[in-house]
């Protein structure tokens, strides 16, 4: 029989990791998967960050942990993925989320901020990915990956932001999704990505200032930014058994942006 849909987006029993955890969109998501059911494990850099987050997420109901580590570090990524298996017991759900950017013209960008963004954005996606698949997803034949990627990925951005290794990051983070879910479609394990637009975010802080909320939200069909919300019903959709049969796909939340460009 078919289950309803209440049933298909439940989480109840479910274990998700969840990197970049501790503020913005990264606790967003986390906050969808715990309302929905699931034990979740979030992590970033800094510890205080983390104790902040999880006592939000606690004081939601959810269950929440933390571990910090730093997802450009090969060494704390094995270290990550092994301290979340003996935790959680299992991960059905990946969040790859944490990222970095930096602005500067492409004639003058430096090499090792190109790198540092790299390391993250990409590698660090591969890195977690690959430890976590290859300890428990494989062998359960089953899990979900959800990597955020971004509008920014789908072309250029507008001349005052100058992100040409974010925007690069974003692009192989598309392609690194599509590949992966080819690959690993085998074993059971989904794999998407959320590509967000222009959100009230730390990282878009910067730009917001520069070129003001109300330009910013021009530029999108709908009028607005994104909120602490928008990314709520895309996370479920792909972490739950209603995106089954949901693999190697990337759709935007961005109130419309990338339908005005091609």
């Amino acid at each position: 029989m078919a289950r309803t849909m209440q049933q298909l987006f439940d989480l109840s029993g479910k274990t998700a990791l969840v990197t970049g955890g501790s503020r913005g969109l990264g606790l967003q998501m986390a906050h969808a998967l715990g309302e929905a059911g699931a034990r979740v494990l979030i992590t970033s850099r800094k510890a205080q960050d983390l104790q902040q987050a999880a006592a939000e997420l606690k004081a939601a109901g959810i269950d929440a942990q933390w571990i910090a580590a730093d997802c450009a570090s090969e060494d704390d990524i094995q270290r990550l993925a092994a301290e979340a298996l003996q935790q959680l017991g299992r991960v059905d759900i990946l969040v790859n989320n944490a990222g970095a950017s930096w602005g500067a013209p492409a004639e003058d960008h430096p090499t090792a901020a190109w790198d540092k963004v790299m390391n993250l954005n990409v590698r660090g996606y591969f890195l977690l990915s690959q430890a976590i698949a290859r300890a428990d997803m494989i062998p359960r034949k089953g899990g979900r990956i959800i990597n955020v990627a971004s509008i920014a990925g789908l072309g250029g951005n507008p001349v005052e932001m100058k992100t040409i290794a974010y925007n690069t990051s974003k692009g192989a983070v598309l392609n690194f999704t599509r590949a992966l879910a080819a690959e690993w479609g085998m074993h059971g394990i989904n794999v998407n990505a959320i590509c967000p637009g222009f959100f009230k975010t730390k990282m878009a802080s910067v730009l917001i200032e520069t070129l003001g909320e109300e330009r910013m939200a021009a530029q999108a069909p709908l009028r607005r930014l994104g909120d602490d919300e928008d990314l709520k019903g895309l996370t479920l959709l792909y972490a739950s058994d209603a995106g089954k049969h949901i693999t190697g796909q990337w759709m935007a939340v961005d109130g419309g942006v990338s339908a005005l460009v091609g």
